[in-house]
């Protein structure tokens, strides 16, 4: 009752500028989500193709995965730079090339020799590894990735509050890849009839997303046990944190890795982090989706003994269920349809994103009724 009384007793200049108040977060709300999906729609796009329009030479290079090869490469990095770098990231089938990352954003690309072929001091120097941070973190790691994940729910309930309110005008579709005019509502039918037609990759790119953010979401949306499967399956065995020795036969765990798993690529090496005392070997086996597979070799800091080997293709069906996410997400599979399917939801991500954008702060938005003048007496 006293919450009736205070909103009659505003006058028409209060309720003005309360409905103005309101209308102008909505536009700007409105436009903000509408730019930063675009955003990631646009980069999501070029990332798909991130190996082919990387500039560097020798990436088109036959990869050589031999125990023998890529371990001479390692005691070379690990020995020849002064320094140790936090991971290798060795040559695929799509890019011939090892990168080399240190702490600060520094690296190097060489080619699968050993050669120096460029290196930066800052990821701002390399497009294909800024662009990463901005879609996965908005340059803000890493509260950021919360951030882009509220947007993939955000995004979700778009797609499927935009096909309620298609069904509702169902009979004018028209598929149009451009509004006919750059009109509010000329924007809201293109923008309703083109999101229909991609609705299925645009959930795709939605879902995926979002799980691998929220992971626990990832646990819930593969069923009873999952979470603690997925857990359990990706956690490192426990090792006391030891220092890095000075003399370890960077070779002899190369030649162990592809002594257990004869068939695997190598995909990483990487150093501990964060008081382990792990040597991490990641290899990605034939049957393996993602990019960078999930097998995995632990090698004590100190010794280089190995602590444990984990066959990615003997994990539960759940833990491998979680690890194909990315690759859905990403266009790692399915070869070049696929690919050119998740470039599609990308760009028409981007572009639904900007022009609701246009829509909120260019093209009018929502206004509130004009105010009045005094009639004179």
């Amino acid at each position: 009752m006293a919450h009736g009384v205070a909103v009659a007793a505003l006058t028409h200049d209060d309720r003005y500028r309360v409905m103005r108040f309101i209308v102008l977060c909505h536009r700007w709300v409105g436009g903000i989500a509408g730019l930063l999906l675009a955003v990631l729609g646009l980069s999501g796009a070029l990332l798909v193709h991130k190996d082919l329009w990387t500039v560097v030479s020798h990436k088109g290079d036959a990869v050589v995965q031999s125990g023998q090869n890529v371990g001479r490469l390692v005691a070379q990095v690990m020995t020849e730079t002064g320094k140790h770098p936090q991971m290798i990231a060795f040559a695929s089938p799509s890019f011939g090339v090892d990168r080399v990352a240190y702490a600060g954003g520094a690296g190097a690309y060489l080619d699968q020799t050993g050669q120096l072929l460029t290196s930066w001091s800052s990821d701002w120097a390399r497009p294909e590894l800024w662009l990463v941070t901005l879609h996965r973190y908005l340059f803000m790691r890493p509260a950021g990735e919360t951030v882009v994940g509220i947007a993939g729910f955000i995004g979700l309930a778009l797609v499927i509050l935009g096909c309620i309110a298609w069904w509702r005008t169902r009979q004018t579709f028209e598929f149009r890849l451009w509004p006919k005019r750059m009109s509010r509502p000329a924007i809201i039918r293109q923008h309703r009839d083109l999101g229909i037609v991609m609705t299925p990759v645009l959930l795709l790119s939605f879902i995926t997303g979002v799980l691998m953010v929220f992971r626990p979401l990832g646990g819930l949306a593969l069923g009873p046990g999952a979470a603690q499967v997925i857990d359990h399956s990706l956690r490192p065995p426990h090792f006391q944190s030891v220092k890095i020795g000075h003399d370890l036969n960077w070779q002899a765990m190369m030649e162990t890795a592809r002594e257990k798993f004869p068939q695997a690529e190598f995909r990483s090496l990487a150093l501990p982090r964060k008081g382990s005392g792990l040597i991490t070997i990641r290899m990605r086996q034939p049957s393996e989706w993602l990019p960078n597979g999930r097998t995995m070799l632990w090698f004590a800091a100190d010794t280089g003994q190995l602590v444990e080997a984990r066959d990615a293709t003997l994990m539960p069906v759940q833990a491998r269920a979680f690890n194909d996410i990315f690759p859905l997400h990403t266009g790692k599979v399915g070869g070049i349809i696929y690919k050119l399917l998740m470039t599609l939801s990308g760009l028409t991500l981007a572009l639904l994103g900007f022009l609701a954008t246009w829509t909120f702060w260019f093209a009018g938005g929502f206004k509130p009724a004009s105010k009045k003048k005094p009639q004179k007496a």
